[in-house]
């Protein structure tokens, strides 16, 4: 019998894809956000059992889980949240709408903003800003917020939500001037001289 020939397995499948005007790729009959700053650039992507990794310029811009099956998706709403508030108007007809959604608390409010300000495009620019504050400070802060005003009963308008979220202030701790001390180095000198004679 001849012997076997033992090869190791690919550990990942290589894709290429270029991404959308929407800022999303397909890969494997599935689809992914990547970061807004890639929108008509060709990039590749390593497709794991369990994740994707994608790649521009040879550095890692996205991991993310992958999706199994197909015509699935996965979209972060920090990737598209910028065009959205650009083109407000496209909100409701927005193909992956659910997905801009992040946590309970953030459906409430655009719930709230239909029920007080109508179904329209007042309420759908005020949600995409209230969105597009948590993806440029903290969505925890703007979560917080909104339960307090939710606690409340007022209306999550976005102006205030802004006023009750402000970015961080980044602390920078005092510390004592570092002090060297040379006599170590002349210590390590003498040592070396001795040695040499």
């Amino acid at each position: 019998m001849k012997p076997l020939r033992v090869s190791r397995l690919p550990e990942y499948r290589s894709e290429e894809s270029r991404v959308s005007r929407e800022g999303t790729i397909r890969l494997m009959h599935n689809t992914y956000s990547v970061p807004s700053q890639l929108q008509g650039e060709k990039v590749k992507a390593r497709v794991y059992d369990d994740r994707v990794e994608v790649y521009y310029g040879g550095k890692e811009q996205l991991r993310v889980d992958r999706v199994l099956g197909r015509h699935g998706h996965r979209i972060n709403y920090r990737h598209v949240i910028w065009s959205l508030v650009q083109k407000p108007g496209a909100f409701p007809r927005y193909r992956y709408r659910e997905d801009m959604f992040p946590s309970l608390v953030f459906r409430w409010a655009y719930d709230a903003l239909n029920d007080t300000l109508g179904h329209g495009y007042e309420s759908d620019l005020n949600y995409l800003r209230i969105l597009h504050q948590a993806a440029a400070v903290s969505e925890t802060d703007v979560e917080s917020a909104l339960g307090l005003l939710q606690e409340r009963g007022e209306v999550p308008l976005a102006d205030r939500v802004k006023e009750m979220v402000q970015p961080r202030e980044p602390e920078v701790p005092e510390l004592p001037p570092f002090e060297v001390d040379l006599s170590e180095y002349d210590s390590l000198l003498c040592a070396a001289e001795e040695v040499g004679r």
